[in-house]
């Protein structure tokens, strides 16, 4: 007798995803943001069985769309056997819970899918007070509908309330404690995060931080200019938490190279408040790689959303903020859109604007490796000369700045100008003169 398998595998929620088309202030094509929407919820492990552009000229306050519209998608979903609805907006409790009502299945909109996928890919423990943090703040005006057991109230002389309603008062108030708590604990990572950065300004190797919309290929770029293996994929929002290692730039500078984020449009206020202290990293920063994916049609338009990003982002006072554009994925594009943008891109890069790269191939990473150099090296330029036995002095100098120059004199001294960050050059001359 044969034996049976039997498959363990969860099955996938059947959904489909709807964009209501005039509803956002950006730029970007309504098929676009709905494949982009799509998108999201694969990264969900949803299996998307449609996929629709409505028309919302006049949002309706109980539903967003017409009465009328909302029987049309009913029917959609029906035929589609579909058990969630992705609706590619921010809808009010009161508009989410009438249409579950309306449809009989799940509705998840924007903010709740975000905040999903963000709950599953977070790994660190921080990463996790975060998402959490903004769930709650996200959940706490959507009690009403967590609670469908009590809305029949029990009936009273109208002097007390049902038991329903004590017992969403105590859930508001156990998530109110919850923030209070989870905001406390974030703020510590605050604190943390900047006793590190205090340690790092006395190494002081300046940082670079990584940003762009998400899958633009910020983590493959990030392997690809530091040797590290962090997860990178064709897939929206693949990682979370932070990353830091320190790179070579050439003639020898260190520095710091932090992969942070993918910034999304519309990102969910919530996420941006509760991602604050990760967030500080890029503010802090000496120099920004705006990464972006300039084979998508919609590149422009991502631009703007993660600038948009940025401008929340507080820059430390007395501190200039300098972004340098990283034009990731040249591989994909077709031969005359290449050579149009390569031209460009040399123009920019002679400003230190701009760079045009393929992380995947590793075309045009040296450049950028020595245009980063080149705009961060603001160090002042010092003239030091080692004897024959100063090694050790030499070595040092390498690890610690950026040598860019060096001779030997008849006498069998070394003269090296080298570019130090004053504390550096301070903690070289204690230990080695």
């Amino acid at each position: 007798m044969a034996t049976q398998l039997i498959d363990h595998a969860v099955p996938l929620i059947r959904a489909i995803v709807i964009h209501p088309d005039g509803r956002s202030e950006s730029s970007r094509l309504a098929e676009e943001r709905l494949e982009e929407a799509a998108g999201l919820a694969r990264a969900l492990d949803l299996d998307v069985r449609a996929e629709e552009i409505v028309r919302v000229r006049k949002p309706t306050p109980a539903t967003l769309f017409g009465s009328g519209k909302v029987e049309e998608l009913a029917a959609l979903v029906r035929a589609a056997e579909a058990e969630a609805v992705v609706v590619d907006d921010q809808l009010s409790p009161v508009q989410q819970r009438n249409l579950e009502k309306a449809w009989e299945c799940k509705v998840i909109d924007r903010t709740g899918l975000i905040l999903e996928i963000f709950g599953r890919r977070a790994r660190t423990k921080e990463g996790r007070l975060q998402v959490e943090l903004a769930r709650l703040d996200y959940e706490r005006s959507r009690l009403v509908r967590t609670w469908t057991h009590l809305e029949r109230q029990r009936g009273g002389t109208g002097s007390t309330g049902g038991p329903g309603e004590t017992q969403i008062e105590l859930d508001r108030r156990l998530i109110a404690d919850r923030i209070v708590k989870l905001k406390a604990e974030l703020e510590e990572v605050r604190r943390t995060r900047g006793l590190h950065r205090k340690q790092r300004q006395k190494v002081p190797f300046p940082t670079v931080a990584l940003v762009g919309y998400t899958n633009a290929g910020k983590s493959t770029l990030f392997n690809r200019l530091t040797g590290s293996e962090v997860l990178a994929k064709d897939l929206l929002f693949a990682t979370l938490d932070t990353t830091q290692r320190t790179i070579r730039l050439p003639q020898g500078r260190p520095a710091i190279v932090a992969d942070t984020v993918g910034f999304i449009s519309d990102l969910p206020h919530e996420l941006v408040e509760s991602f604050r202290a990760t967030l500080e990293e890029v503010g802090e920063a000496d120099l920004i790689l705006h990464v972006r994916d300039i084979a998508s049609p919609d590149s422009d338009a991502q631009r703007k959303d993660v600038e948009a990003v940025l401008k929340q982002i507080v820059t430390p006072e007395g501190k200039t903020r300098r972004v340098l554009e990283v034009w990731n994925k040249i591989d994909l594009l077709d031969v005359e859109t290449r050579e149009a943008v390569l031209g460009q891109a040399d123009r920019l890069r002679a400003q230190g604007e701009a760079v045009a790269v393929s992380a995947w191939t590793g075309e045009g990473i040296e450049p950028l490796r020595e245009t980063i150099a080149g705009l961060i090296d603001d160090d002042p330029e010092t003239e030091l000369v080692l004897d024959p036995s100063q090694g050790e002095a030499l070595a040092w100098l390498y690890e610690n700045g950026r040598v860019t120059g060096r001779e030997t004199d008849d006498e069998g001294r070394t003269h090296v100008v080298v570019r130090l960050h004053p504390a550096a050059l301070g903690r070289f001359e204690r230990q080695f003169q």
